[in-house]
């Protein structure tokens, strides 16, 4: 396959509400690793927030357990190899320093000082989380998470599996079972990729405060249309194929409530995703703190959907 750019400034480049998928399931598909990473044309934004993020706040946005360096270098050579073979546009390397170029950022991959993990996630734009299978389940070990959405690295790292979703509706029991064997059984050359959407009042990406914390929304919640976000969650997992670890990738793409009116299908989507909310139980409104602004939110999208078909007329 050629080398591909994804810069092209499209609003909603997934679109998980659409009806074609229920919430709080997991909804797994297989992925075509030619297109495990995103890069847009937030790019130099993105990468400059998160440099800022690891320099300033790095106790909240990495952690590492000891023995864990080798499995951070696999991660961070595949992650090099697929950039630079998939955007030789965006990213080159000269000797052992990597250049985004439009970033106009150049990063050392033999840099002693840094952990190699915190070198992967200065050149794209995905967190990136390592799993390690222990007679407990599967472990949080290593992580970059400078974009969190509404969950603390600080609360959850070294958490299993199971701990990291105790908090999402219906985890416990079945579908806790279907994840755990997930990743039991995830081979090396069959990865894989869910993703999933959540409303928020700005388009900020580092929201590392818990679910159980209140999600502060506005003074005129009737008000949303301009202001409301769709946030979604890209998320990736693939077996490292030394370590055996498994990497949990996240990247997170934010569109406001205005991007439907730019989309050919805006209308559509507004109101696909209304009839999410709409179904969704007291449980599930909660855990994506809607429960105060639902019905602000679902006026803000019904405004949308007819918009839409009026100007279709």
């Amino acid at each position: 396959m050629p080398a591909a750019t994804s810069l092209a400034p499209t609003p909603f480049a997934h679109t998980p509400f659409d009806g074609t998928k229920k919430p709080f399931t997991v909804a797994l598909a297989q992925l075509d690793l030619n297109n495990w990473i995103e890069p847009d044309r937030h790019l130099a934004r993105t990468l400059a927030e998160r440099a800022a993020l690891i320099r300033d706040k790095r106790d909240v946005v990495f952690r590492e357990e000891a023995g864990t360096r080798t499995a951070q270098r696999e991660v961070l050579d595949l992650v090099v190899a697929h950039v630079l073979e998939r955007f030789p546009d965006l990213y080159r390397l000269d000797g052992r320093r990597l250049s985004v170029l439009p970033a106009g950022l150049t990063v050392d991959l033999d840099d002693p000082d840094e952990a190699p993990l915190v070198l992967a996630g200065r050149i794209v734009s995905d967190d990136l989380l390592i799993l390690r299978k222990s007679e407990a389940g599967y472990r949080l070990v290593a992580a970059v998470l400078c974009f969190p959405s509404a969950w603390s690295l600080t609360e959850k790292f070294g958490a299993t599996l199971d701990g990291l979703h105790a908090n999402v509706p219906g985890y416990p029991g079945k579908m806790a079972m279907v994840m755990n064997r997930i990743f039991d059984h995830l081979k090396v050359e069959q990865p894989v990729w869910r993703v999933n959407w959540s409303i928020y009042p700005d388009d900020t990406l580092h929201h590392p405060e818990s679910k159980e914390r209140p999600r502060d929304w506005f003074d005129d919640p009737a008000n949303l249309a301009p202001e409301a976000f769709v946030r979604v969650e890209r998320q990736t997992l693939r077996r490292l194929p030394q370590s055996g670890d498994v990497l949990f990738g996240i990247r997170v793409h934010v569109d406001p409530f205005d991007a439907f009116r730019r989309h050919p299908e805006g209308g559509r989507l507004a109101n696909a995703l209304r009839e999410q909310i709409l179904e969704l139980n007291a449980e599930q409104l909660a855990y994506k703190a809607l429960t105060q602004h639902r019905d602000a939110i679902v006026r803000a999208l019904e405004r949308v959907t007819l918009e839409a078909a009026e100007a279709s007329v």
